[in-house]
């Protein structure tokens, strides 16, 4: 949420700035008094000397009012008003009365339109424009507008990337004076000075104080205007603005994509640069996102905290407990022509329809062995690096497939166990098969010939035997199979494949084969 972090503080800067602003016009007033006790000494000293030659009258008076000036610098006292309650001084009363309102509470300058109340006219004068809509100063490199002339100079630095403002004890920079000051309360002073009531965390700014409040009240007050959704903070709300407007305001100098949030873009920038610095510190593996790591740990934590509501099935992904959730609504958005199988998820519909096709795009540049997945490929690249990255926090066995190291995990739970033998099976599905054999239990029967199976599956092979229903067709030569394994071995007369040797001890020839066929040796 960093990107969420650096749009909430241009809240707090517009605030920052109104308050200085109406500091330096009270400041401006009272330089006026002042500046006329100047004027009539000038006017005396000119009475004084305007009988006398027009040189010496001009010297005269140069002289006097240089050595006036002298005597007032020298003679006016350095005066220092100090707060009482908290010991903070200031140079000028009206700030010292400024001040006082934080510590009463006093907001006397209240908004006509809404009633909102505030303790210094300049933030009155910045509410209003939230009203009017006001925004007269417009960025020209994206052409978003602001209600003040300084918010639109530190929204400049987020394109220059300029941080004027740096930490003089950490070196640390900041594009906004207010984030370097919340820092220096933060980091260095140690000051906490505002304190939730409810949970008692501490925080040294009043702002985030307020935000963080919003958490225990629930309250949401900054709405969408266009769909009514409601959010805790303004900055949230600037965000999900943008999929209503389609802006994207931060553009990839590399490829020229666009996005929404300057997150979304750094996480982008390290496609381009091949960064991962969140890395694991159980076997080594690195990712691009903070993300990725935290869900690849749950791989060795075996933690899963997505649970259906309906079944109690629970997943390590939500994008996994999205896809099961659809088993319970029974919506199958994607359906196979072929085979009538129906999915969910179109990317496990492609997946399928290369099982029909025989397409294999995916390739290895070293052996150049084609894939239907992806992920096939990049599991069979580590058979060529010997890299098994996945290991196991228990035994210290290591795999090549986080697949195969997450079913080998629940081998140490026992989760799926069978009481007769005690064998443990990585899934329920496994060990309902496996107990099927212990029962010799043969529930599925074909109706045709009456011939039993154990599983569903070897059932619907079966039916196409007597449907004469041949789904899966050779990309090469057309000819249609039953059966996925019987296209894959015809497909090796194509491409050449003899991925099987003959191993037998007795007959040490060496032999490729395109099937695993027992051999006979005389």
């Amino acid at each position: 949420m960093a990107f969420i972090k650096e749009e909430s503080e241009d809240m707090k800067i517009e605030e920052a700035f109104s308050v200085k602003q109406e500091e330096t016009e009270e400041q401006t007033d009272l330089m006026a008094p002042k500046e006329e006790r100047q004027e009539l000494t000038n006017r005396g000293q000119k009475d004084q000397y305007e009988r006398h030659d027009f040189m010496t009258v001009e010297k005269s008076i140069q002289t006097e009012t240089t050595s006036s000036r002298i005597k007032v610098q020298k003679t006016e006292p350095n005066i220092c008003f100090t707060c009482h309650q908290c010991g903070k001084s200031f140079n000028q009363k009206h700030n010292l009365k400024n001040h006082m309102k934080t510590h009463t509470g006093e907001k006397p300058f209240t908004c006509q339109q809404c009633g909102k109340c505030f303790s210094h006219t300049g933030n009155l004068n910045s509410h209003i424009k939230s009203h009017t809509g006001e925004k007269p100063f417009t960025c020209q490199q994206c052409g978003k507008s602001f209600a003040h002339k300084k918010t639109l100079h530190s929204h400049i630095n987020g394109h220059t990337g300029e941080k004027p403002f740096t930490c003089d004890q950490c070196g640390k920079s900041f594009r906004h004076k207010v984030t370097l000051n919340s820092h220096t309360k933060r980091e260095h002073s140690g000051e906490n000075g505002f304190v939730c009531q409810q949970c008692g965390d501490s925080f040294s700014c009043k702002v985030t104080l307020k935000t963080h409040e919003r958490l225990h009240t629930a309250e949401k007050p900054f709405t969408c205007t266009q769909c009514g959704k409601s959010f805790t903070q303004k900055a949230h709300l600037d965000y999900h603005m943008r999929i209503h407007t389609g802006e994207k305001p931060f553009p990839c100098d590399q490829c020229g994509k666009s996005f929404r949030h300057k997150g979304h873009l750094d996480s982008h920038m390290r496609i381009h640069t091949g960064e991962k610095p969140f890395t694991c510190t159980l076997c080594g593996n690195s990712f691009s996102h903070k993300g990725s790591l935290t869900s690849h740990m749950r791989i060795h934590t075996g933690e899963k905290p997505f649970p259906c509501d309906q079944c109690g099935k629970s997943f390590r992904y939500k994008a996994t407990l999205d896809s099961h959730m659809k088993s319970h609504t029974g919506e199958s958005v994607y359906t196979c022509k072929q085979c009538g199988n129906s999915f969910s998820c179109k990317a496990t519909f492609n997946s399928h329809m290369r099982s029909h096709t025989g397409e294999k795009p995916f390739t290895c540049k070293l052996c150049e062995k084609s894939f239907s997945l992806k992920g096939n490929l990049t599991a069979h690249m580590k058979t060529h690096t010997g890299e098994k990255p996945f290991m196991c926090v228990q035994c210290g066995k290591c795999f090549r497939r986080e697949i195969t190291l997450s079913n080998h995990m629940k081998l140490h739970s026992r989760e799926n166990c069978c009481h007769q033998c005690g064998k443990s099976f990585p899934d329920k599905r496994r060990l309902t098969w496996h107990l099927k054999s212990h029962a010799r239990e043969t529930s599925f029967t074909c109706h045709d010939c009456g011939k039993s199976f154990r599983f569903k599956g070897n059932l619907k092979t079966h039916m196409r035997i007597h449907t004469g229903e041949k789904p899966f067709t050779c990309a090469h030569c057309g000819k249609s199979f039953s059966q996925n394994v019987t296209l894959q071995i015809h497909t090796r007369l194509h491409t050449g494949e003899k991925p099987f040797t003959c191993h037998q001890y007795a007959c040490q020839c060496g032999v490729t084969l395109t099937e695993a066929t027992p051999m006979i040796v005389d």
